[in-house]
């Protein structure tokens, strides 16, 4: 078995892990590149694979630098099929026509308004073929084997969001493992994620392997700068993402208005993707903590803006209120337009929900820049710009170790650190190596393992 890593390695983005036997060849992963320009290019790079060789992409969850770049393969002839979870079916079917959708209007505007080196600038791909590639989804319940050419594969729930898996992988006699991303022990929807089995190797993410997550309580800290907001007469600007992190956020502003520590300010949930999302979280009970009525007042805590005309309204708003919209780096969507115009307003606050990829637009503003680039004009950044923490779906160090002690691993077993900036990966393997007896290495762009 030969593993080439064309993905996910040293960034936290573009996961893809090519697996290969004498018969078979899978693709688990299958996401697009985010954040600095250099890696956002790779997008535009033919993979080094043929596609009329691979059998199967095995998806572990919906988020975009996982997923978002099957609608590229698609495009290009790819017509095999992706196993995944149901709930990260339904979930696809959200993101992926939306990621066109937004990559179509991006193209027009800066062609429209000549922002681009390009005469004619293009989408990687529209919405009406990321809308065709989910013709190839099919579903698989977790702990349930089945088979792709000669090898096994069973999902197991990795927490993180909805429908998320770790893949486990059996052939050639050795069984492998990709942890896909790992949730939190104490998450306020999730479960935590399912221990492992015994692996030869496991992929292991390393997001936060150099971090803890901060103790401070995420309720108090966000009733803290709801507060704030309301006493200063400003807005609350949260960027946030569809899935996940924006149903925390509104379940603690429920909670803490049923609570009485907030006032009841008006909420605006500017997301049609997001807006979308809601409806599944209730529909899949038996994979979140939350009952029925939490479900409700999640969903009924934010007054929905689903159309164009229906966001730029909010512009009129003088009284203290929020507004969460996507995208959660501040990279794209509609929270760009609110930031155009309250940027520049003292009272305004930014709270971000969460990990910043390097050379995103949140990035550069929590590290203090003092202007930001949007819509090719430079913005001078006066608002206040937090970040709310706790709120991660990924686990930290100690979670992953935690979690790893938890499993059924053998102590040698070997681990190859993917999906995790350089720093973060090589503080991770140190930290493993001091206090474990597993093999562990970090992966690198292109390196081709055997097995």
């Amino acid at each position: 078995m030969n593993i080439t890593f064309l993905g996910g390695t040293e960034t936290v983005t573009g996961s893809k892990f090519l697996v290969e036997t004498s018969t078979s060849k899978i693709l688990i992963d299958c996401g697009l590149y985010q954040g600095y320009k250099w890696l956002r290019l790779r997008n535009r790079e033919p993979l080094p694979l043929d596609l009329k060789s691979l059998d199967a992409i095995v998806l572990t969850h919906a988020h975009l630098d996982h997923s978002g770049f099957i609608p590229v393969l698609y495009k290009q002839g790819f017509r095999g099929p992706v196993y995944t979870h149901q709930a990260t079916i339904s979930l696809c079917s959200i993101l992926l026509p939306d990621s066109g959708h937004i990559q179509e209007d991006d193209a027009k505007f800066y062609g429209k308004h000549k922002l681009s080196r390009h005469k004619n600038p293009q989408p990687l791909y529209d919405k009406a073929t990321a809308e065709a590639s989910l013709s190839l989804f099919q579903p698989i319940s977790f702990d349930q084997e089945f088979a792709i050419g000669d090898i096994k594969v069973v999902l197991q729930s990795a927490g993180h969001i909805l429908g998320a898996a770790s893949v486990i992988l059996q052939a050639d006699g050795k069984r492998v493992g990709f942890s896909g991303d790992i949730g939190r022990y104490h998450d306020h929807i999730m479960y935590p994620a399912k221990p492992l089995p015994p692996l030869d190797l496991l992929m292991l993410e390393s997001t936060y392997g150099n971090r803890l997550h901060d103790k401070e309580d995420p309720l108090t800290q966000l009733a803290e700068i709801v507060n704030l907001t309301a006493k200063n007469g400003g807005a609350l600007l949260i960027p946030s993402f569809a899935v996940g992190r924006t149903e925390s956020v509104l379940h603690m502003l429920a909670m803490l208005i049923k609570q009485q520590r907030i006032p009841k300010l008006p909420i605006f949930l500017d997301s049609p993707m997001a807006i979308n999302v809601f409806d599944l979280y209730c529909n899949y009970f038996d994979l979140i903590r939350l009952n029925k009525e939490q479900c409700f007042e999640m969903c009924n805590v934010a007054s929905f803006t689903k159309t164009v005309d229906e966001s730029k309204a909010l512009a009129d708003l003088r009284i203290p209120h929020i507004i969460i919209a996507g995208s959660g780096m501040a990279t794209g969507g509609r929270i760009l337009h609110h930031m155009k115009r309250l940027l520049g307003d003292y009272r305004t606050t930014i709270l971000f929900t969460g990990y910043l990829s390097g050379g995103t637009r949140g990035a550069k503003m929590i590290a203090g820049e003092h202007s930001v680039k949007i819509h090719g004009k430079w913005l001078p950044v006066k608002a206040e710009v937090k970040v709310l923490h706790g709120l991660s779906a990924h686990g930290d160090y100690q979670e992953l170790t935690q979690w790893l002690q938890s499993s059924k691993l053998h102590p040698k077993t070997k681990i190859r650190l993917v999906h995790g900036e350089p720093d973060a990966s090589e503080a991770m393997r140190d930290h493993l190596m001091r206090n474990t007896q597993f093999d562990v290495e970090v992966a690198r762009y292109h390196e081709i393992l055997r097995l």
